[in-house]
């Protein structure tokens, strides 16, 4: 069973504490089933001999050492992390625990017996990533065929089992009119959406991003490109997750402005791959620490803005206001009166108030 969502009360005493719960995006393995071109876990370019599971016996202990750190929300990721045959016994363990298991897949592996299962053991929510608006041309790039049939038919199971599903959008020439993806999205059976800003480089182990020129754009032409998510967003009315704000922070990043929002990587939001070694987000070249070393001593809050990723620089935009709100009750602790009333008074609470509001029923389906 899915763990119950926490009272008001309890959450409110766990942003006094620390914050408000982090996020970890746990790579449990880099075996990819698909092939898409801006991918380097591609199944056609990824070095069989580099292929690395995580143990069940590891995965328990990551999700306990979640636990004791205040991580609230546990996305299981690869690779295709739907390729792990303990992917069940993980999720139920961290259900069992307290957290919210949640999945981010490809969809081409759903069948009705690991839907239910999943559903059985605690899943409380599913991002599935989709490249297009049509089904040819996402299936092409995914090197999956029928796979759109099953991403719609998971749709259809995970919304009777009252499971929260998001497309996760990649931004790319794929796309050649963004107007068209809400229908698209509909008729998969998608309620939100998510777009993923595109990579062409990281440091750290995780693989997806690629030099194709399906994402290696111009500076001119990413800021085009976040304006057409915008534009779509403001003209359809499809829920997007990402906050208006976070993509204009994003366009002010291309053009070098300063950036109001710096990121909550390594303090609130955190990725570990296969070694088990755990970073503060994709894009740094050296890990933070083992996950066994891993404590309240270990955690970085610098400001950084080094990169836009997304699942990283979106949520720095939305637990903005609730880490202000911690370190308010921290230094009103301590007599601290004058820098606990300019966390209170920072203008930008009200942003990062403004996007939740904006995100308020993704946020309440996950």
């Amino acid at each position: 069973m899915v763990p119950p969502k926490k009272g008001v009360l309890r959450l409110l005493g766990e942003v006094l504490d620390h914050g408000g719960p982090g996020y970890l995006q746990f790579a449990i393995t880099n075996l990819c089933n698909a092939d898409c071109d801006f991918c380097g876990f591609a199944r056609s370019k990824f070095d069989p001999k580099a292929r690395r599971s995580v143990t069940l016996a590891e995965a328990r202990d990551v999700v306990d050492i979640c636990v004791r750190n205040h991580i609230g929300y546990l996305l299981f990721v690869g690779g295709e992390p739907m390729v792990h045959r303990d992917l069940r016994a993980m999720v139920r363990y961290a259900a069992e625990r307290g957290l919210r298991p949640m999945l981010c897949t490809n969809g081409a592996l759903w069948t009705d017996e690991n839907l239910h299962g999943l559903a059985r053991d605690g899943l409380s929510s599913v991002i599935m990533s989709i490249d297009a608006h049509d089904v040819a041309r996402h299936e092409q790039n995914r090197g999956l065929p029928d796979v759109c049939r099953k991403i719609r038919h998971a749709n259809e199971v995970l919304a009777r089992l009252g499971i929260q599903t998001t497309a996760s959008i990649t931004a790319s020439r794929l796309i050649e009119d963004y107007d068209r993806l809400p229908p698209f999205l509909e008729g998969l059976g998608f309620t939100t959406c998510t777009f993923s800003y595109p990579l062409t480089t990281l440091g750290s182990t995780y693989l997806s991003f690629s030099n194709s020129g399906l994402v290696n754009y111009s500076r001119d032409e990413l800021l085009e490109v976040f304006e057409r998510i915008k534009r779509m967003k403001r003209r359809s009315g499809y829920p997007v997750v990402n906050p208006f704000e976070s993509l204009t922070e994003m366009q002010r990043h291309l053009r070098g402005e300063p950036e109001r929002f710096g990121c909550l990587g390594g303090f609130k939001y955190f990725y570990l791959d296969w070694k088990l070694d755990l970073y503060r987000c994709h894009y740094w070249e050296t890990p933070m620490c083992n996950i066994y070393d891993f404590d309240a001593s270990k955690l970085i809050r610098d400001g950084c803005t080094r990169c836009m990723i997304d699942c990283y620089r979106d949520p720095s935009v939305l637990q903005f206001a609730a880490v202000s709100l911690h370190d308010a009750w921290q230094h009103l602790k301590h007599g601290r009166l004058g820098a606990a009333a300019k966390s209170l008074l920072d203008r930008r609470n009200l942003t990062s108030l403004k996007a939740v509001w904006e995100d308020r029923k993704y946020i309440g389906g996950v």
